[in-house]
């Protein structure tokens, strides 16, 4: 099991749109096992789960280790699972639920085990979301140096072009004040 992979996953389930089936499809794309067996149940216990997520993530951001160490240990208490060592692939590694566990349990645990092992290991300030407003996407900071404010470079390019554009306005206005010609600026 890579908790740190489980752990983007279940930031990137937080931030998936559940509304229907096919939300959650979408989501399990490269898991077609699983996607296969999606159902709006699923999809119900899924969105639940993204609402009681979203204050860990919101606690990691402004580094709140208590409330996101309380909110994992809430969840994790909610929602007991059963690990398994699995050896498909060719190789040994843990699995969270059974065969006969629904897509949410599965996904549930994966995200919940992925999650806590990462605040152990690295740390609850590597949980974040998104610095580009309006955007709030949760995301797993899996950076060396622990830098990372945006959910994609999509964001981070956006805020940079923004603060770009700012800087170069301020300096055409500060340049048309500079020599009188304000009158003329068209901004």
């Amino acid at each position: 099991m890579d908790f740190i992979r489980y752990a983007e996953a279940a930031a990137a389930l937080l931030n998936a749109d559940l509304a229907e089936v096919d939300g959650l499809a979408a989501y399990l794309d490269d898991r077609p096992r699983l996607r296969e067996r999606a159902s709006d149940r699923d999809c119900m216990l899924l969105r639940k789960l993204q609402r009681e997520l979203r204050p860990v993530f919101e606690d990691g951001e402004v580094g709140d280790v208590a409330a996101v160490v309380d909110g994992l240990n809430g969840l994790l208490a909610r929602h007991p699972m059963v690990p398994q060592i699995s050896d498909h692939d060719a190789r040994l590694h843990l699995h969270v639920g059974t065969g006969s566990s629904s897509v949410a349990e599965q996904l549930t645990g994966e995200s919940l085990l992925g999650l806590s092992t990462l605040v152990c290991d690295l740390g609850a300030d590597r949980l974040g979301v998104c610095q580009s407003a309006p955007c709030t996407n949760a995301f797993v900071d899996a950076s060396p140096n622990r830098s990372r404010r945006y959910c994609s470079d999509r964001c981070a390019s956006r805020v940079n072009v923004a603060a770009y554009r700012a800087r170069r306005r301020a300096a055409v206005v500060d340049a048309v004040v500079d020599t009188g010609h304000a009158e003329s600026y068209t901004g």
